[in-house]
C-alpha cells in the first residue's frame, strides 16, 4: 500500500498495489501495521456499504460528534464518486476547507478521513457502491452533518442534484461560533 498525503492534514489517499497474474490479481486494500506506520488508527470496527441508484445523487456531508472518534476508510467498489470531505476542526489552519477526489474501482484507491472532518459524495454514474470501514462505531446520538450546499463551504459539485436524503437537505446555514460551541459542549476537539 502507499499512502498519499492530501492538501487538508490527516487525509489521505491509500493506493493498494495488485499484484497479477494469469488467474487475475491480488491486492492488500488495509493492513492495520501499515495504518499504524503511518500514524493513523489502524483498527477498523464497522463495515458498511451504500448502494445508489442515481447518477447525481448526494450522500451527506456527514461527521459524528466527540467523543467519537471515528475515522473513515472509503472506497468505491462498484460506479464512480465525486467524494468530498471538509475540515470542521475549529483550531485547524485549513477549518472549513474542503477539497475533492474522484473514486472508482480502478485504481484501487480510497480516501482516509480522520476525526473531525465532515465527508460526503455525489455519484458520477448509476448503480454506484461505496464501501466504508470505520475506526468508531456508527451512534446515532453523535450522527451530525453540514448541509451539502451550503456556502460555508463553497462546494462545486460536478453534476446536477437528482437525489438527496431531506435530512442532508435540511441542514441550515454553517455558523462557526455555534459550531465551536456545541463542540465545546460535547467535550471539545475532535
Amino acid at each position: 500500500m502507499r499512502f498519499e498525503p492530501l492538501a487538508l492534514p490527516g487525509v489521505l489517499l491509500v493506493h493498494a498495489d495488485p499484484v497479477g497474474d494469469a488467474r487475475g490479481a491480488f491486492a492488500r486494500l488495509h493492513c492495520e501495521r501499515e495504518f499504524g506506520q503511518q500514524g493513523l488508527p489502524g483498527r477498523m470496527v464497522q463495515t458498511s456499504l451504500s448502494s445508489t441508484r442515481e447518477r447525481g445523487t448526494v450522500r451527506g456531508m456527514h461527521f459524528q460528534w466527540p467523543p467519537s472518534r471515528e475515522g473513515k476508510l472509503v472506497r468505491c467498489v462498484g460506479g464512480a464518486i465525486h467524494d468530498v470531505v471538509i475540515d470542521l476542526r475549529p483550531d485547524s489552519p485549513t477549518f472549513r476547507h474542503h477539497l475533492s477526489v474522484e473514486l472508482a474501482p480502478e485504481p484501487l484507491s480510497a480516501v482516509f478521513i480522520p476525526p473531525g472532518f465532515a465527508h460526503g459524495f455525489q455519484t458520477l454514474a448509476d448503480d454506484v457502491q461505496v464501501l466504508y470501514q470505520m475506526t468508531d462505531f456508527y451512534d446515532p446520538q453523535r450522527a451530525a452533518g453540514v448541509r451539502w450546499n451550503d456556502p460555508a463551504f463553497g462546494i462545486v459539485w460536478p453534476l446536477p442534484l437528482t437525489a438527496i436524503h431531506e435530512r442532508d437537505a435540511a441542514y441550515p446555514d454553517f455558523d462557526a461560533a455555534r459550531f465551536a460551541a456545541e463542540l465545546q459542549s460535547r467535550g471539545g476537539g475532535f
